[in-house]
């Protein structure tokens, strides 16, 4: 399989979540495999330490994979997949965009609570 980029993007999460499940863990470096030396983008997907480095190192991997599927001849058994693999990292990158939106309104929207309430209680 070639899930490359959404196994590298799990291990970040569980890394900047805080999410420690070593089953889990194991099971995506199990996917990656040997990849991680291959493609220093994922790696350091794997390692991040905040949501904006995840988003960033998720995107440069897109690019990657957009310019692996660029030089695929038509005939290759594995285009389909990995077109298919394209619009799934895709979704995923808008996601991602969509979440980070939601949180830095959140924080936002803390500030400008905080704000209003020392105008009611000076």
């Amino acid at each position: 399989m070639a899930c490359h980029e959404l196994s590298a993007l799990r291990l970040g999460l569980m890394k900047v979540l805080g999410i420690e499940d070593p089953t889990e863990e194991e099971h995506e470096k199990k996917e990656l495999g040997s990849v991680l030396n291959e493609r220093p983008v994922l790696d350091s997907l794997t390692k991040v330490q905040d949501l904006q480095s995840l988003l960033k190192f998720y995107q440069h991997s897109i690019v990657e994979l957009q310019e692996k599927v660029s030089k695929m001849q038509e005939n290759d058994p594995k285009i389909h997949y990995y077109r298919s693999l394209l619009v799934l990292t895709k979704k995923v990158e808008q996601d991602l965009i969509i979440q980070l939106d939601n949180l830095k309104k959140i924080y936002e929207d803390l500030d400008e609570i905080h704000h209003y309430l020392h105008e009611i209680y000076p």
